[in-house]
């Protein structure tokens, strides 16, 4: 049994395979968002690649619930562009080209696959075109309480080195100060997509043994920023993205040639 967040920021507990066949899914106690994140995961996984989607009726039956909660479930996949429904044929799974990729529940069925890796590494390259400038905005932008908030989070990662608060949780709230503090709307809205995606890129890149993330790399960006230093600001943080990007490609190449000796 596994735990997932939606973005509407409530716990819900989905599974898809049951271990008898008949046997109910666990949709958790919220069975709207359950029967989502179930459906979603399924989806994305490729389940229904080669055949057709279930009509609300099977969906009903298979997973135990009301008409009313699959309709609302199957409402919600469609606002997320990965079904349809078309005339004569029912609801359809659509291509990964119609899917939301910054709805933070694809991004997450999608990173949470086996092989998304490729993913990673495309999101941080999304990365590296937006949170450089949202450095350099805030070094110009931010007032005096979202400047107390990127230091803040500074704060957070050295206490996290020792122990004292979370590694991941405090990254992303550094990330996330920054974006806001650019005072451009669409950049600080896109903070949940990189709260989502930096869980992922955070907890692959310090499974690498000695790596975590690099407090002067980020003191960088924090100094440059209270100092009104946008292109300093802009370098630092282009650093810190390009370096994630390295340390993927440098794993995977080390990595190739394990992979073709156990061949």
């Amino acid at each position: 049994m596994s735990i997932y967040m939606t973005n509407q920021g409530k716990s819900v507990v989905a599974v898809i395979d049951t271990t008898a066949a008949g046997q109910r899914p666990n949709l958790g106690r919220n069975l709207t968002h359950g029967l989502l994140d179930a459906l979603g995961r399924a989806i994305v996984m490729g389940q229904y690649d080669n055949g057709s989607f279930p009509t609300e009726a099977e969906l009903a039956k298979q997973h135990g619930v009301s008409r009313s909660v699959t309709r609302e479930a199957v409402k919600m996949l469609t606002a997320k562009g990965l079904v349809s429904a078309r005339p004569r044929q029912g609801t359809i799974v659509e291509p990964r080209s119609s899917w939301n990729l910054f709805d933070t529940d694809v991004l997450r069925w999608l990173l949470n696959r086996k092989f998304s890796l490729d993913l990673l590494v495309q999101f941080n390259q999304l990365r590296i075109a937006i949170e450089p400038e949202a450095a350099a905005l805030a070094a110009t932008l931010a007032d005096e309480s979202e400047l107390a908030a990127i230091k803040a989070g500074l704060e957070r990662m050295k206490a996290a080195e020792n122990g004292a608060d979370h590694i991941l949780e405090a990254d992303i709230a550094f990330h996330v100060a920054v974006l806001k503090g650019s005072k451009n709307p669409f950049f600080a809205q896109f903070q949940d997509v990189v709260g989502t995606a930096l869980r992922s890129s955070i907890q692959f890149t310090n499974r690498i043994k000695g790596h975590s993330a690099s407090i002067p790399d980020h003191a960088a960006v924090e100094q440059a920023i209270a100092k009104r230093q946008p292109d300093k600001a802009r370098a630092a943080m282009k650093k810190i993205v390009s370096d994630v990007l390295e340390l993927i490609d440098t794993n995977e190449r080390e990595a190739k040639p394990a992979r073709t000796k156990r061949k």
